[in-house]
């Protein structure tokens, strides 16, 4: 498995043609208190950078894209019913949803962690 970060700090972490998404400890750092989550459709397909769910803060509401074209297939209804766990644990309990991707090598494109972290710093 590899984990790559898109420009919008969204995280994906790749299986093979399955991935999972959510938003990067820099996004959730960003919103504050995450309150509200609208998650995707499962069954739905999406073409990479269209709003796939929405993140609602104490501070703001924020999108999260897809990072790559693919269809839903799991979302984490334990996050609808805990949206704090975008904020305690953004890279482990707190991801958003599951994907089939329609073409892996579209992730290529993507950061890896050294780059996501120097362009995360580079943000503030």
């Amino acid at each position: 498995m590899s984990l790559k970060y898109t420009p919008d700090h969204e995280w994906i972490k790749i299986d093979g043609h399955s991935a999972t998404v959510g938003i990067t400890h820099h996004a959730q750092d960003a919103l504050g208190d995450v309150v509200f989550v609208d998650l995707p459709e499962v069954g739905k397909c999406y073409a990479a950078k269209d709003v796939a769910a929405v993140v609602e803060s104490v501070k703001a509401a924020a999108d999260v894209y897809m990072p790559a074209n693919g269809e839903v297939t799991e979302v984490n209804e334990a996050l609808r019913d805990d949206p704090s766990l975008a904020n305690s644990d953004p890279l482990g309990a707190g991801w958003f949803f599951k994907m089939t991707l329609a073409d892996p090598t579209e992730l290529d494109a993507l950061m890896d962690e050294t780059g996501y972290t120097a362009f995360a710093a580079d943000a503030h």
